[in-house]
């Protein structure tokens, strides 16, 4: 890996750098927004992680939390969202859209400061009140709905989808503290069910960008003569497939009709993987390829899983199953964020070793041990905790292997 370090990259997309705020003083860690979010996202997935694995497997009680699982969900859903989104968004608006100033300093400090209010007020919800806890965390992603207007205004409506359904998960959230504070008769993790399928909308918009970027950039590294293009009718047909699953699921969670919208959501998104078999080159046995796809067949495994459940007559398995779109498919596609944004944001190549390797393997297999409950629930509190603990590894190797990058100036002397 020293080799690759000593490589500095430049990259295409630099026009940001020309509208770079002149603030003087800036550490590095505030030097862009996506610095201090996974200099907190790593450990705080990894306590969360930890958490519930201990208090599942019946090994930890925390007693100021009424409604763990309500919790675990929220905050496996929102909690991440909002980190994410933000290093998302504040890293690649300013690319998309020349003129957009780049979110830096103090202003990106007073972000970070919100994000950290909401998770401390959801985590002491029973203590502080709903109301607190959604006021901050309402604010935290409605500041991210005014973040990215510029997308959703654009005349040319490239990237105003991923405003749109930040629009939409701020409505579902609404309705979530709302049926948190008694206002509303619908049950919370009703709820988040719906707005699960909301987040994997949104993923896979976000993850039509990430692969234009990562698999032309390892090409381009590679010398491989040839363009990857993510195809839309692809995409599209599995965000249908899933917001109707999502819908029917929460009208009609009895129908069988749902297990046959189960199966061909995760058929729709196992058909995305499509788009790695090029026409002139063959690019399916690069490091960064295999992880991507990972992400597809963990989500369309997931749902298509969900799918036999139902109508199987199997609805106890459906919450494992589940796992796999959540703690498999969700989990890796944060982590292949923060491992592309962490390599070629910092100013380095895009680098696969060992710890990359090991990284989406633990992810991987910890989905699949957490989904076993379903064939094994005699192991279920084993499983519970030994899945939570390997899930939570590779944002340790993480740690290990970025937080000095993002601790210090890019590597091509570029600001950022």
């Amino acid at each position: 890996m020293k080799h690759e370090e000593e490589k500095p990259q430049v990259l295409h997309a630099t026009n940001h750098y020309l509208y770079y705020p002149d603030e003087k003083g800036v550490p590095p860690y505030l030097a862009y927004g996506f610095r201090p979010i996974f200099l907190l996202l790593a450990p705080y997935l990894i306590i969360s992680m930890l958490l519930w694995g201990f208090v599942w497997s019946g090994m930890l009680n925390i007693p100021f939390m009424d409604n763990i699982l309500v919790w675990h969900v929220y905050e496996m859903l929102f909690g991440i969202l909002t980190a994410g989104i933000l290093a998302f968004l504040s890293t690649g608006l300013p690319e998309l859209f020349p003129g957009f100033v780049p979110l830096v300093g103090k202003k990106l400090r007073n972000v970070v400061i919100l994000w950290i209010l909401g998770r401390v007020s959801f985590w002491f919800i029973d203590v502080t009140g709903v109301y607190v806890a959604a006021f901050f965390n309402l604010a935290m992603l409605g500041y991210l709905i005014w973040f990215a207007k510029d997308a959703v205004l654009d005349k040319l409506q490239r990237h105003a989808s991923l405003g749109y359904v930040l629009v939409l998960l701020f409505g579902l959230e609404m309705w979530f503290f709302a049926s948190m504070a008694g206002l509303a008769s619908t049950d919370a993790m009703e709820i988040l069910k719906i707005a699960l399928g909301a987040h994997v909308i949104l993923i896979l918009l976000a993850l039509r960008r990430v692969n234009m970027e990562a698999v032309n950039e390892l090409m381009e590294d590679k010398g491989i003569d040839d363009v990857y293009i993510s195809r839309p009718p692809l995409t599209n047909l599995a965000l249908f497939a899933i917001g109707l699953f999502s819908v029917v699921e929460f009208l009609y969670p009895q129908n069988s009709a749902l297990g046959w919208l189960g199966l061909s959501a995760g058929a729709a998104i196992l058909a995305i993987t499509s788009d790695y078999k090029l026409k002139d080159k063959f690019i399916l046995n690069q490091p960064y390829v295999i992880y991507l796809s990972f992400i597809y067949v963990l989500l369309g495994l997931g749902y298509a899983m969900i799918g036999y459940s139902i109508l199987a007559n199997e609805l106890e398995n459906i919450g494992h199953f589940r796992h796999l779109v959540t703690s498999g498919g969700y989990g890796l596609a944060y982590l292949m964020v923060m491992l592309i944004i962490g390599w070629i944001h910092t100013g380095r190549h895009l680098t696969s070793n060992i710890y990359t390797h090991l990284m989406v393997a633990f992810i991987v297999i910890a989905s699949l041990m957490r989904s076993a409950i379903a064939f094994y629930p005699e192991y279920s509190s084993e499983l519970y905790l030994y899945s939570a603990i390997l899930w939570s590894v590779p944002f340790m190797l993480y740690a290990k292997v970025f937080f000095g990058f993002l601790m210090a100036p890019r590597a091509d002397g570029i600001k950022g």
